[in-house]
């Protein structure tokens, strides 16, 4: 026998902003639950990136994805990702 289950919201939608804090908070705590069980950075980092966009390409396509993803390299050599000068 098998039950689909649906997620619901229980409350009204969290601004978008406090939704990727939210959303950052969950992902640092599996984050750290998958290193407590032996699992690599790099290993999660990979696992992480495919998910995020096969998520992306899901809502927006895979033009609008692309185009989004041809801006990584310049923000990636201007620290948005360091953590040292990440500002979230």
């Amino acid at each position: 026998m098998s039950e689909t289950l649906s997620y619901r919201p229980t409350r009204a939608p969290l601004p978008d902003q406090e939704q990727k804090q939210a959303a950052l908070s969950y992902l640092n705590e599996a984050w750290a639950e998958a290193r407590h069980d032996g699992v690599d950075g790099d290993c999660l980092a990979q696992a992480s990136l495919f998910a995020a966009f096969a998520e992306l390409v899901g809502t927006y396509g895979e033009d609008a994805v692309a185009k989004f993803v041809e801006g990584l390299p310049t923000r990636v050599r201007n620290g948005e990702f360091s953590l040292t000068l990440a500002r979230q």
